[in-house]
């Protein structure tokens, strides 16, 4: 089994503000999370999340304790959320399987000492995109449908941001320590997603934009209200987002994107709202 593992200092502000195209990317966006039979983690220096995809194609593939978090194994210290945004696949959790289909995701508690990634199908191979942050307390695993989901419908056509919100591993649905994410779906006609755009202070995101279609791409605007950035991205690429930045986008198309975040609380709502009119 390959595994790749790359670790990334947080950057202030103002180290961003000098930042040129390739240092934006090679520092916020993920490009290659999913590739057949490996494990790819990046961890953030951002609270010290860890954004991965695990493919496995032709082979089982077990979660890697990577030497750069010092523990006995993977989830010693830490807790793992999973949506699986490919073919249906099995996650093994010391010896508990849980079936994942297209869109369903899985919490796993503080303290499982061995996980396991498999595809049903090598054909139609599972995709099974990860989030891991520190944990603090063992909170039972769960897995969790769209059935399951907290669901908001946000936005308008008449604003292109008609979409739809799915709360997955949200302190509403799962008891978790810090880890939460959850699932926006654009309608047709739509492209534009947290807009208005807010930050918030007590925690740091990430997003990951897929079912994007064939030739088209996401432009994702970051970095503080009255000094915004953009990065443009490509379909299954994720991108870190700090706590002094906002995290919005817009497509050539709609698209899904799965956020995920960690930090100071669990309220949902808790968030800096940035008015359309004020962004520079």
């Amino acid at each position: 089994m390959n595994t790749n593992f790359e670790s990334r200092y947080a950057v202030s502000p103002n180290e961003a503000k000098q930042m040129d195209t390739a240092s934006l990317r090679s520092n916020f966006l993920i490009e290659n999370l999913f590739v057949d039979d490996q494990v790819n983690l990046t961890l953030s220096h951002f609270d010290r999340y860890i954004v991965g995809g695990a493919t496995p194609k032709n082979e089982k593939l077990a979660m890697p304790n990577p030497d750069n978090i010092k523990a006995n194994f993977f989830l010693e210290r830490r807790e793992l959320g999973i949506i699986n945004v490919g073919g249906k696949g099995i996650v093994s959790a010391d010896g508990e399987q849980y079936e994942l289909d297209y869109k369903e995701a899985l919490y796993l508690g503080k303290g499982i000492r061995e996980v396991y990634f498999e595809s049903s199908d090598a054909n139609h191979p599972a995709k099974f995109y990860l989030n891991s942050a520190p944990a603090h307390h063992t909170y039972p695993s769960q897995k969790i449908t769209k059935a399951d989901a907290e669901i908001v419908e946000l936005g308008s056509m008449e604003t292109a941001n008609h979409r739809i919100i799915n709360k997955l591993i949200v302190n509403s649905v799962v008891q978790t320590c810090q880890v939460q994410m959850g699932m926006t779906e654009l309608k047709a006609g739509s492209v534009w997603n947290t807009m208005p755009a807010h930050t918030h202070d007590r925690r740091m995101e990430a997003y990951f934009y897929f079912e994007v279609p064939e030739n088209q791409s996401v432009c994702h605007f970051m970095g503080e209200p009255q000094e915004t950035r953009h990065i443009w991205m490509q379909n299954e690429q994720a991108v870190i987002s700090p706590n002094w930045s906002i995290h919005s986008g817009a497509g050539t198309s709609n698209y899904s994107f799965i956020w995920g975040m960690a930090g100071e609380n669990l309220d949902y709502g808790d968030m800096d709202h940035c008015t359309i009119n004020d962004l520079k």
